[in-house]
C-alpha cells in the first residue's frame, strides 16, 4: 500500500464513521464530514495533506499524488 491509497482509505473511514455518528449520536458529528471534505478539496489544489505526512513518516511508499 502506498501513501495515496492509505489517504483515500483513511478519508473513507473518517467520512463513513462521522456519518454514522452524526445519524446515531449527534448531528454535530457531520462537522467532521465537512472537515474531511474541505481537507480533500484543498489537498487537490495544494498537494498538502496532514494524513499523507503521517503515513509517509510511518514508512509507506510515496504515490503519485502525495510525494
Amino acid at each position: 500500500m502506498n501513501v495515496d491509497r492509505a489517504v483515500f482509505a483513511f478519508a473513507g473511514v473518517v467520512v463513513s464513521l462521522s456519518l454514522a455518528l452524526g445519524y446515531f449520536v449527534s448531528p454535530y458529528w457531520f462537522l467532521l464530514t465537512a472537515f474531511a471534505g474541505l481537507n480533500m478539496f484543498q489537498a487537490a489544489f495544494t498537494g498538502f495533506c496532514p494524513a499523507a505526512l503521517i503515513f509517509k513518516a510511518l514508512g509507506l511508499k510515496p504515490g503519485n499524488a502525495f510525494k
